[in-house]
């Protein structure tokens, strides 16, 4: 099998209105960016869960000749981290990362020529959709995996996820919960519980996974400030965020997927299908939150799904040529 080229980097960032902090993003590229096909452009999750978890979907170039651009978003990973915003809700905004994505864009000089394609995940699909809403020159599709429309649906969706627990383990949440017991023992058991019903339903955990586990853990500062303490309290910068308003100034043909038991709950995906112009909508069955992740074949299938959608733009090309 044919090694994949691969090169990585890091960016100069200028944060606006910090010039005096000097940042930079770091970036992976697996496939050739000079090979005349539309770059896949990710975005993790989290946020601040990093892109190791997405590196499945380097796939891209071996089956379908797609050059696939990984990277951490500021505040994560290998990019610069800035633990002296912690809480800073101010700071931590949409407007901070949609800054970064262009400047990732203008920097590999993607814009221009085939242009290129957006995978956003979970938070990234957050941040996908409202950046494909202001028609960004060069987009030619958009992937939304097991994203949300809105924050509010967001914790409609846990919640309903949360339901779904057995009573014992939703007991020791609301007790820790109570008592603000974030870190105890029983408080992580419960939340492993949570974790491999609805977040990602591989046995063993992923390696690449447990690295952006590993990631939150070690520095709280984005997830903390934009979401909260726990996957079940969201009281940060992002609590009030919602996309739907500018949905329907989406132009970019999009896929939607989420899986059956995803913490991205089917309420979370509605307002996506409804008011995207162009939008296809696939529910994984069996699927968790990491549909790419899952076994039992998810993994494959939705890699055949994303490769295949990707696809039709060069059939949509060839038609018009």
């Amino acid at each position: 099998m044919a090694k994949i080229p691969t090169s990585e980097g890091q960016i100069p960032f200028e944060i606006p209105g910090k010039n005096n902090v000097p940042c930079s993003t770091y970036y992976k590229v697996f496939g050739d960016l000079s090979s005349g096909v539309p770059a896949v452009v990710v975005l993790h999750g989290g946020p601040g869960g990093g892109h190791e978890y997405l590196l499945s979907f380097a796939e891209l170039w071996r089956q379908y000749g797609f050059p696939v651009v990984f990277y951490d978003q500021i505040g994560c990973g290998a990019s610069t981290h800035l633990t002296q915003t912690a809480g800073d809700t101010g700071f931590w905004q949409e407007s901070l990362f949609i800054a970064e994505l262009n400047n990732l864009l203008d920097y590999l000089k993607l814009r221009d020529g085939p242009g290129f394609h957006l995978l956003g995940q979970s938070w990234g699909g957050l941040l996908g959709a409202a950046f494909a809403a202001s028609r960004p020159r060069g987009l030619q599709r958009l992937v939304l995996a097991s994203a949300l429309a809105s924050m509010e649906l967001s914790v409609q969706s846990i919640q309903l996820r949360r339901s779904e627990l057995p009573i014992d383990v939703q007991g020791v949440l609301d007790k820790c919960e109570r008592e603000a017991d974030y870190e105890s023992p029983a408080y992580r058991e419960a939340l492993t519980v949570f974790h491999k019903m609805f977040v990602c339903r591989a046995n063993p955990v992923p390696a690449e996974l447990t690295l952006s586990f590993q990631h939150l853990s070690e520095d709280r500062t984005v997830y903390g400030t934009m979401y909260g303490p726990t996957v079940f309290n969201c009281n940060g910068s992002l609590r009030t965020w919602t996309s739907i308003p500018r949905l329907p100034q989406i132009t970019a043909p999009t896929l939607v997927y989420n899986g059956e038991y995803d913490t991205s709950h089917d309420i979370g995906q509605e307002p996506f299908f409804q008011f995207i112009p162009r939008v296809r909508w696939i529910t994984f069955q069996g699927g968790s939150h990491m549909c790419h992740l899952d076994g039992g074949g998810l993994r494959e299938r939705v890699l055949k799904v994303v490769g295949e959608f990707l696809m039709q733009h060069k059939a949509v090309e060839k038609a018009v040529t």
